[in-house]
């Protein structure tokens, strides 16, 4: 490994940053991308639950908002239930915005990553053709220096390439996590609305079927 570091050149070390920060992006948000911490299991039932048995109390809404970012979009929904459709839905939309952008925190800096990374590897084989340049002479050549310049460009290169690649495929993996935990909140507000009523104004058919379908959550996907 140290060899290789050696070989590469200096260029690379800008790629070994990059690596390391790559890999920590990656693992917080796989860890903070829970299912069990962004969406859990029965937690509408249990609101449901909470407002059939009279529980809903200030402390306990409270609480409902610092459980997930579900419980936080829920929780908009029981302190708006009695406020009129318009008031609720917007109060929603809000939350659902708030949560999305925490949740797609750090995952725009793995695109970034990704579309860096090679120009990171590009840079290092334009120092390595200075390289293999710079061992020209009228003379005749120096087969070190040239052998050193192809290691540059090659292994900064590869190393680029190497990084980018998960990356790549972390960020759209992440935006497809969060884009489907976006809309069980979505559906979860929407049901919750239903079944808790609230508002003074009646809604349409259609408007029922689609339930807080507005762009609560998806503009903050953008």
């Amino acid at each position: 490994m140290l060899s290789i570091l050696r070989d590469a050149g200096w260029p690379i070390w800008f790629l070994l940053a990059t690596s390391v920060l790559c890999l920590a992006l990656i693992f917080e948000r796989l860890l903070s991308l829970r299912r069990s911490l962004v969406v859990p299991a029965g937690l509408l039932t249990q609101v449901l639950d909470m407002v059939r048995n009279r529980q809903d109390s200030p402390e306990a809404i409270n609480r409902l908002e610092r459980n997930s970012p579900l419980g936080r979009v829920l929780a908009e929904v029981l302190r708006y239930r009695h406020a009129p459709r318009d008031e609720m839905r917007l109060a929603v939309e809000d939350a659902g915005r708030a949560v999305a952008h925490d949740l797609n925190r750090y995952v725009a800096a793995l695109g970034t990553i990704a579309v860096v990374a090679p120009l990171l590897g590009l840079f290092g084989t334009v120092v390595g053709m200075i390289d293999i340049f710079g061992s020209y002479s009228p003379v005749g050549g120096d087969p070190a220096q040239l052998a050193h310049g192809i290691s540059v460009a090659l292994y900064n290169t590869g190393f680029g390439i190497l990084i980018a690649i998960p990356a790549m495929i972390f960020h759209r993996y992440l935006r497809g996590r969060i884009e489907g935990y976006l809309h069980q909140m979505e559906q979860a507000a929407g049901r919750a609305a239903r079944v808790l009523g609230g508002g003074t104004r009646a809604r349409p058919a259609a408007d029922e079927d689609a339930g807080l379908r507005d762009p609560m959550f998806q503009d903050a996907l953008s």
